[in-house]
């Protein structure tokens, strides 16, 4: 198995893209916020993704997406951390629909995958 690049904790880069928010059906029968998160996710974008995780905290429940992840810095971890402890208090758990390698990796460094409550990786 051959060794992964090191991870810049405070960029990871691997493309662009944009993030998008919808509303599916959750298990409890209510209207679940889907967050989908922009593949450029960092400082500079942060604005709408903070707009969206305050407006789902509305919600009854929020789902967070992950996948297109392609870009990441501490800053957009630890507003996920922020948005994700605000949900707690409020009594809701966010959950994932899936979270990116690159996404992953940054948040390992960081020790945050636990705190984030990422989704298990898939075996390949």
């Amino acid at each position: 198995m051959a060794d992964k690049p090191p991870v810049d904790v405070h960029t990871v880069d691997r493309g662009t893209g944009a993030m998008g928010s919808k509303s599916v059906q959750s298990k409890g029968g209510g209207q679940a916020r889907v967050i989908a998160l922009p593949a450029d996710f960092r400082l500079a974008g942060l604005a709408d993704v903070k707009a969206s995780l305050l407006e789902a905290l509305d919600a009854p429940a929020v789902q967070l997406d992950g996948t297109a992840v392609e870009r990441v810095d501490t800053a957009a971890l630890q507003l996920l951390l922020t948005f994700r402890r605000g949900a707690a208090a409020n009594g809701k758990t966010p959950t994932w629909s899936g979270v990116s390698d690159v996404m992953r990796d940054a948040a390992g460094v960081l020790g945050l995958v636990k705190a984030l409550e990422l989704p298990a990786t898939m075996p390949a």
